[in-house]
Formats: C-alpha cells, sequence, structure tokens
C-alpha cells in the first residue's frame, strides 16, 4: 500500500463553506446560554429565587430579591464538574470523560436602613460575579459515512490524476475552553414591607477557545491511501453589557409574587482570530509526503502561515427575557418556590457584516423557549435542607423533547454563627447534534448525548 499524508486547509473564500469549527449561527446560540451558576444554595434548589430573594444569586433574575437581606453578607463558591459526552456517528459510539474546577461565584450585599419615615424602609446594594457560561468541553467521533470528501492530491503526477474516492473512516475531535463572565451591580429597596423593587447592571466579558481536528482516511480502487487531516483554531473575545429590572410582592404572609425582565445583552464588538491550517506550536498538521515536509491550499498554491489567520469584528445581540415568579413562605420552616421564564431565540441578531443566513437562521429557525424551575428548602433550627428541578426548552423549532435540557438537584447548608456553609449536586442532560461536514446533506451529524453533573460549596459571613 502507498500512503500519502497531507495536511489541507482553505482560503478565506472558502471558511464559512468548509468551516469543522461552530459556525457564527452556532457561536450566536452559544454565547446567549446560561448554566444556571451562582451560589450553592441556588443550585441546590436549581435558581428558583425569582420570588424569594435573600441570597446572592438572586440578582441575576430579580434584583428585587437583595432587599429581602435582613443584613449585609459575603459569600464566596468554588464548584467542580464533570462532563460525560457520549458520540454516535454512524452506529459507532465513543464517550469522552472530563472534569473541571472554578470559583463560579464571589458577591456581596449591603444592607442600610432608612434614615428618616420614609415608607422606602431598607436599601440595598449588590456586587456579584458569577461564571454566566462554562466552555470548557470536548468530545471525539469517529465512523464511517461511507462518502469521501477529500478525493484528490494536491501535487498528484498521475495521467489521469488518481481518486481517493473509497471512504474508510473519519475522525474528529473538538476541544472548547474559556467562559462567559459577569460582573452584576443591584440596587434594591422595600416600600412597606410588602413591594421590593430592584435594578441591576450587568457587564460581560467573553473569552472563547475551539480547536478542531478533522481526520479522513480514503483509498483509490487499487488500494492507494490518503489521509488528511484539518485542523481549525478559533479565538474570540468580547464584551457585553444589560440591564435587568425586577418587582417582588408580599401578597400575604406567605405568599410573594415575582417579576423581572433583563435586557438583550449587547455585545458592542466581539473579535475573532481564526487559524485554519498549521499549528506550529503542537506540530498538528506536519504532513509528511515521501520524505518532505509540505502544505498545500485547496487550491494547490503553496502555503504560507502568514495568511493563513482571518481577523473578524462584529457586535452581537442576545435575546430578552422575562421571568414570572411566585413563593409559598411557610414561615422560618420552609418554602416553595416555581420561575417560568420566556426567552425569545428568534431575537438573536448579529451585526457589522455580512450575516444575512445567519439572522435569517434565527429569525425562521428557532423559537421562544418555556424554561421552568422549581426549588424548596426546608430548615430544622441550624440546618437546612434543599432540593430542585428544571427544565429548558430547546430553542430550535423542529427540536425533539430530547433535545430540551432536564434537570434536578440538592443540597443542604449549616449556619455556624454568623458563618454558612452550604453544599448542593445537580445533575442535567441533553441531547444535541454536531454537524462537521455542514457543507455535505448527504453527510448525517454526529449525535451527542451531553450528561453533566456539577459540586458547589458556599461560604457565606453575615456582618
Amino acid at each position: 500500500m502507498k500512503n500519502f499524508y497531507t495536511s489541507l486547509f482553505f482560503t478565506i473564500a472558502t471558511i464559512t463553506m468548509q468551516s469543522q469549527s461552530l459556525g457564527y449561527q452556532d457561536l450566536g446560540l452559544l454565547f446567549s446560554g446560561n448554566d444556571n451558576n451562582g451560589s450553592a444554595r441556588f443550585v441546590g434548589m436549581s435558581g428558583a429565587f425569582g420570588a424569594v430573594g435573600g441570597d446572592i444569586s438572586a440578582m441575576n433574575i430579580n434584583p428585587a430579591g437583595i432587599a429581602v437581606y435582613n443584613n449585609s453578607s459575603f459569600s464566596g463558591s468554588i464548584g467542580t464538574r464533570n462532563t460525560a459526552t457520549t458520540s454516535n456517528y454512524y452506529n459507532n459510539a465513543i464517550t469522552t470523560d472530563e472534569a473541571f474546577f472554578n470559583a463560579s461565584q464571589a458577591g456581596a450585599v449591603f444592607v442600610f436602613e432608612s434614615l428618616n419615615n420614609s415608607k422606602w424602609s431598607k436599601f440595598a446594594v449588590g456586587f456579584n460575579y458569577r461564571i454566566t457560561k462554562d466552555f470548557n468541553h470536548g468530545f471525539s467521533a469517529g465512523g464511517n459515512s461511507g462518502i469521501a470528501t477529500f478525493t484528490d492530491f494536491p501535487i498528484d503526477q498521475n495521467t489521469p490524476r488518481l481518486v481517493y474516492d473509497i471512504s474508510e473512516e473519519q475522525r474528529f475531535r473538538s476541544t472548547m475552553n474559556g467562559e462567559l463572565s459577569e460582573i452584576n451591580i443591584a440596587f434594591s429597596s422595600v416600600h412597606e414591607n410588602k413591594l421590593y423593587a430592584g435594578v441591576g447592571l450587568n457587564f460581560y466579558d467573553l473569552n472563547f477557545n475551539q480547536e478542531t481536528l478533522l481526520t479522513e482516511f480514503n483509498n483509490t480502487a487499487d488500494d492507494q491511501e490518503l489521509d488528511v487531516d484539518l485542523y481549525q483554531v478559533n479565538n474570540t473575545i468580547g464584551t457585553g453589557f444589560s440591564l435587568n429590572f425586577g418587582v417582588l410582592y408580599k401578597a400575604h404572609q406567605f405568599f410573594r409574587l415575582g417579576l423581572a425582565y433583563q435586557t438583550s445583552t449587547w455585545f458592542t464588538e466581539i473579535l475573532q482570530d481564526t487559524n485554519y491550517g498549521f499549528d506550529s506550536e503542537n506540530n498538528i498538521d506536519v504532513g509528511f509526503l515521501q520524505g518532505e515536509t509540505t502544505f498545500f491550499a485547496e487550491d494547490q498554491s503553496p502555503y504560507t502561515e502568514a495568511n493563513d489567520w482571518q481577523y473578524i469584528a462584529y457586535r452581537l445581540k442576545t435575546p430578552s427575557n422575562l421571568t414570572a415568579s411566585a413563593a409559598f413562605i411557610f414561615g422560618k420552616i420552609g418554602l416553595l418556590s416555581i420561575d417560568y421564564t420566556n426567552k425569545n431565540y428568534q431575537n438573536i441578531k448579529l451585526l457589522n457584516g455580512y450575516f444575512l443566513n445567519e439572522n435569517q437562521f434565527y429569525k425562521n429557525k428557532l423559537r421562544a423557549t418555556h424554561n421552568v424551575k422549581i426549588g424548596s428548602e426546608w430548615r430544622m433550627q441550624r440546618l437546612s435542607v434543599r432540593a430542585g428541578y428544571q427544565f429548558e426548552q430547546s430553542p430550535l423549532k423542529n427540536a425533539s423533547n430530547l433535545e430540551n435540557t432536564t434537570g434536578y438537584s440538592f443540597g443542604g447548608g449549616y449556619l455556624f454563627g454568623n458563618t454558612k456553609l452550604d453544599l448542593s449536586y445537580s445533575k442535567s442532560s441533553q441531547n444535541t447534534t454536531y454537524d462537521f461536514y455542514s457543507q455535505f446533506s448527504n453527510i448525517s451529524a454526529a449525535n451527542l448525548t451531553n450528561n453533566n453533573s456539577k459540586i458547589m460549596a458556599t461560604l457565606t459571613l453575615n456582618l
């Protein structure tokens, strides 16, 4: 058998059509996501805090809730996440297990009593940092579609040229890193101990990296082999801003209602550097051609590393969301809460570039989602126990029920004087697809099953 190994990469004109990394429509969806991170108490109740308040992470949903605090408080959280992703590509299953650690939340609330006889009896200011979306994730897929896409060798001297149209195998690896983090500043006050009103300012920092490697093994009819690697890198950074407003009303001693609105997040500038080809540091792309090290562009011109980068600046608007909440408060014994959020993904919009197809995709293929969180907490003197459930509808109009995200959580806390330690465990699952041959309609996407489990710990100091 005669083996040829080469590395193919693409000129700027073919980047959109040939990309195996996430395209702009996928990135718009990814950057609009929310991992429901927060304090361990917040996570233990699946984030159902719109009408509860009294937790540092509640300001992400309803900023009015920080005025529920009776005293100033500091808190910080750390956590671990285990992700198991199973890919299925042409009846071949591969499972990838990964574990990650991060400091997911840190913040403080300062409570001030009114200095006069105003009916606004209390005022609170909150500051919080949290990881909104953790991008760290990787998976592998492999199988044989039976379709060869790289069928020509760039410097084939044969007449006629050899055609490598017999598919033996395809392998794909995607590795993503980075995070979307936010800093929240919230202001809240309470009127006659019944109506809580709040406003929040949210500042976002985006840092995203993806590396993909697609390997294709093809043969000719007389068993000559062509092995092709396509390596791609996407480095993206950006900053954004949003506002949120909310009210919380004590309709009864045992019943509260909440309503909150968060505006679209405006990423005023996203900078993307994309490499399609050579990775000199890791030496991934080096192609061996009968003792030579040679690189070729799709048009068969010699490779030069200097023109292997594409630099793009664009803007992104993510969807706004509206959250309605209710909570039953059983004195100091416990509570039961429910949040409903409507989020219209059709309002995602890419700007400052030619994104007609992507924006049409958002408008025609996505929908407004219905998302529900239910949480409960019960107290036994210094000990608290919690549980929660969440349902998040897939933004895709034609999605099956398996593509919705479902999860549950539980946890507990113990009060040591002015210090409280909370722990939580949460688990969620979702089915998705990844199409690393998106330019070929006759090749199926890989089906992915993602299972995430998180353990959170929060230390709170009450002043």
